[in-house]
Order: structure tokens, then sequence, then C-alpha cells
């Protein structure tokens, strides 16, 4: 017979079979000699109290041995032909478009996404030039190209969302494509940005198996639409320039938070799009055998003993400072601060970490809400406003920090105090960090960025910080500008019950980029949902 159970070890215990059959038989009043396997369905960490402990669901096979097809058995994917069935064009190769695309095949029609940037293996030159050369390709960098902004920008697979659809039917396409098995034990599932684009390149064959299509460096040029249908669509071939008409009355738009090209074009062409609040700010970034010890209540000289059992150590917050939500956004436990610029002349940072989380150093957006109010001088771009106060923000950034992708810095502490940094510590942004020593103090000491109404919350937030994690407010870290792609600030809003567009049959805005997700997960569960809407 097969029983489950929950048990709380000693993080030493975790791995140790023998002890999680003593535990499990005796919360279930058994001889653990009865246990033949246990199988670990999910893992989470409390680290609350003065002793760290791992919260354990198994599944115990009593008395009898499971076969290997009972151990993890996968959804399965339905694959089918589709070379010729009827086409639904998808506009983004991200996890809303690869994962619309994978159900439209499982529907039995045929996909054929346009990907602005290239793929996910070319996509490396292009980083490579942002970080080493300050060059940035607005059609291929960290948010461009095939498997979208999180390819490189960590894999992290945690969401709330499990009401918008099936967390576990992405999970295990993941796991389906290559992924680890673990990320279906774990609480808060991490793929690494090592490891997540080979799975995108075997996404990628399947769809192209199955007789679907990807077009990569086809960029979205026109909508074609009339009396409420959409009835055409135009891609720019982004080597050659020229342009190709498409027909079709079946489009998801699955462009990702940071197209804003998309945003202006639907704004041209009368097509209704909304301004939505958003939050920006810095990443701050400290030494992880630091945020180890806060979090696992150790000292920092007991960090790697107590590493040995326990991941690198994360961290959540969040804080009502003056009406505004003010919150870690995107915490990256043994990472790297990225260059996430999409355009020339704009200064954009987010986080990322490799499947081990084994760099040195810890990085978290703290970002603060924004609304209409801070959008009000740029109030004559209408549902555009908040995108022109998000630009302003990223080319301020841009030249305080010298006009290249040396981002603007300064160390923690100074930044509360408004204090001028004397130097600042080793941080990974890899392009480099920078302050003006000319510049004037007060400007400077809100790192010249977004004015008093986020620069004063971020002020306070820390110190509330600081109170929580005793340590975290140091001098030791490093405050990096700016964080400012937290999700779009543009909604293109869409029916609830057809998932279509508001006056546009047949266009299906999707993901995060439309206002309806908010990562990795999120996003994919609704590529699902627009595919199972489009191809029905």
């Amino acid at each position: 017979m097969i029983e489950e159970v929950n048990v709380v070890v000693k993080p030493s215990e975790c791995a140790d079979i023998e002890k999680l059959k003593l535990l499990a038989a005796a919360e279930t009043n058994r001889d653990s000699g009865s246990i033949n396997h246990i199988e670990i369905l999910k893992r989470s960490i409390d680290a609350r109290g003065r002793s760290v402990k791992i919260n354990l669901r198994l599944k115990l096979y009593i008395n009898e041995t499971p076969d290997e097809k009972q151990i993890w058995e996968l959804h399965p994917i339905q694959a089918r032909e589709v070379k010729n069935e009827k086409e639904i064009y998808i506009v983004g190769a991200g996890p809303a478009g690869l994962f619309a695309a994978l159900q439209a095949i499982e529907n039995g029609c045929k996909p054929i996404i346009i990907e602005r940037g290239k793929s996910v293996r070319d996509r490396r030159r292009d980083l490579a030039a942002i970080n080493k050369n300050h060059v940035v390709n607005s059609d291929s960098n960290y948010c461009f190209g095939e498997g979208g902004a999180g390819t490189y920008s960590d894999g992290k697979l945690y969401t709330r969302s499990g009401k918008r659809g099936s967390i576990n039917k992405v999970l295990h396409t993941f796991v389906h494509h290559g992924a680890d098995v673990q990320i279906l034990i774990d609480a808060h599932p991490h793929i690494g940005t090592n490891k997540l684009p080979k799975i995108i390149e075997n996404m990628r064959a399947a769809i192209i198996e199955c007789g679907g299509e990807i077009l990569f460096n086809h960029r979205l040029e026109d909508i074609h639409w009339s009396n409420h249908q959409l009835n055409g669509i135009s891609i720019c071939s982004v080597e050659t320039g020229s342009i190709t008409q498409l027909k079709t009355d079946k489009l998801i738009l699955a462009t990702g938070h940071s197209a804003r090209d998309i945003y202006r074009l639907l704004d041209k062409k009368k097509i209704t799009i909304e301004a939505k609040p958003f939050a920006l700010g810095v990443r701050v970034e400290h030494p992880q055998s630091l945020i180890d010890s806060i979090q696992y209540h150790c000292a920092v000289n007991e960090v790697m003993d107590t590493r040995r059992y326990l991941p690198a150590a994360s961290y959540s917050l969040v804080e009502q400072v003056n009406h505004r939500g003010v919150y870690s956004f995107c915490m990256c436990p043994g990472g790297i601060i990225a260059p996430c610029a999409t355009a020339p002349g704009e200064i954009v940072t987010n986080g990322w970490s490799p499947s081990k989380r084994n760099n040195p150093f810890a990085n978290s957006g703290i970002v603060v809400e924004v609304n209409e109010i801070d959008f009000k001088p740029y109030q004559n771009f209408h549902a555009l406003a908040g995108m022109q106060f998000q630009a302003a923000v990223e080319q301020n950034a841009w030249q305080h920090g010298g006009m290249t992708q040396t981002a603007p810095a300064q160390r923690l502490v100074d930044f509360v105090n408004k204090t001028i940094s004397s130097d600042l510590p080793t941080c990974s942004y890899q392009p480099g960090v920078a302050f003006e020593a000319k510049a004037d103090p007060d400007d400077r000491n809100r790192l010249l960025l977004f004015g008093l109404a986020v620069a004063d919350r971020l002020r306070l937030a820390f110190g509330m910080f600081g109170k929580k994690m005793k340590g975290y407010l140091t001098n030791e870290a490093i405050v990096v500008g700016v964080e400012s792609r937290t999700s779009t600030p543009v909604r293109i809003p869409r029916h609830n019950d057809t998932l279509c567009h508001i006056t546009v049959n047949g266009l299906y805005p999707c993901g995060e980029g439309a206002g309806y997700a908010g990562g990795i997960v999120s996003a994919a569960m609704d590529g699902i949902k627009c595919a199972n809407a489009a191809c029905g």
C-alpha cells in the first residue's frame, strides 16, 4: 500500500533514508521494516526558529516495491503531427509563447512563433557584448530572444498564482524537456541560468518535430484589423529589413514586459491599452555569507559548516512605507547582477543565479510601488505615461553612470544616511559600478534616479529591513541602480471569458507583456490558457 506523511527533520537528516524511515514509521505507527521505499514529494526550509528545520512530505511504499514508472511519473506531453493543421501565430518565444506553442500542438493546431531575437545559444554573444563592451543589441539581449527574459536571468519557478492554471503541468513540462526532477519537490523551485538554455532548446526541438515553426530575427511590424476583427500582421526581418505580410485571424501576443515598440504600435493602431502601476527601485547586493549567517542564525565563521546541508539562504521582505509597498523582488542567492537594458542609452539591472547558487554574493531588487501620481509629468503620453516614466528613470541612470553600462551605485548605509561613499565594495555587476565625485551631494545620494517619492521610501524601508534582519543594514552591501522592469507599465486588456482583446477579436494578449503574469510559471500558465482559447 501507499501512504503519505509529513515529517520534520534536521538539515543533516534530510538525505538519510534510514532516519526518514524511522521518523515515518513513528508518525504512522508502523514497523520501519515494512517501509520498502520512500519518495520525497515536497521539501521546504523553516528557518524561523533558532534551529533550522526541513519540512518533508513523504510517499511511503509499505510492503511493496514501486516499479520504475511509479516514481516521479510525469504528466504525458501530448505530441502530435500538426504540419498541415490550422495555423496559430504567436509573437514571442518566452515562456508564454513556448508553452502556448506546446499547448497548441496538444490541441491539434500548428504554432508559428515569431521571435525578434536570436536562438538561445546565439544570444550569448550579445550578452557578452553588453557585459564586456557595453554594447546593447535592441533585438537580442537579456530580455529579447528565445526563452525570454527568464532564460538568462535566473529561471526561478516560484508562483502563488495557482488559480491561473496548473503549476504541476508547467513543472512537469520542464522536467520532460530536461529539468532536474528536484523542481517538483522544492517549495521554491529553481532551474538555474546555466541549465535553462538547454531545456529551452529541447522545447524548440519538440515544437519543430511536431510540425511547428519558429522564425527567429523577425520583429512584429504591424497589426491589421478592421470591424473589430484581426485579419493579418506584418513582420520585419531584423537582418535584411524586408517586410512580409501574413494573413491570420488568430494571434497570441506574448512579447514580454520590455517590448516598448509593441506598446507604441498598439497605441498607433488604436488598439486599446492602459497605463498600469508597477514598481521600481534598486538592486542590493550583500556577501552571501552574511545573508546565510542572518537567515540560518549562525556566526559568519560557522556558515561553511551550516551550508554543508543547506542551500544559499534567500530572503523575502516587505513593508508599507507612507502608503506604498516596498518589497524585495527576484531575490538571487549566490547570484549575479546583470545588465538588462533593451536599448542604448539606458541602465536596467536584474539578477540571476546558477543552479548551484554558489557565487559569493546575494542580490535582490528592492522596489517601491509607483502609480499615476508618479506618471503625472508624462500624462500627455496617456496610456504610455508609465512607460515613459520608466524609460526616463533608466535614461537618467545611464547618464549618471557615465553614459555606458556602468551603473550608478552607493554603499547601503551611506545611501540611507545621505552620506557620500568614499569607495565602493566589490560587486558582481560585470560592466562595473561607479559614482560621480563631482555630483551634488544631495542629488548623488538619491542615486540621481527617481525623485524623493521613491528614494525616501527606499531609505525608510532599508531601516525597517535592518530591524527585521539584524546585520542586513550594512556598508558591506552595495545599492545599484536601477531595477525597473519588475512588470509591465502597460496592460493590454482582454475579455475574461474569451481572452480576446476587448476591441480586436482574434488578438490574444498574453503573459507578462499584457499584464497577466509575473514570472516564468505564471506566464507559462497564461500561454496555455491563451492557446486553449485560440484553438477552440
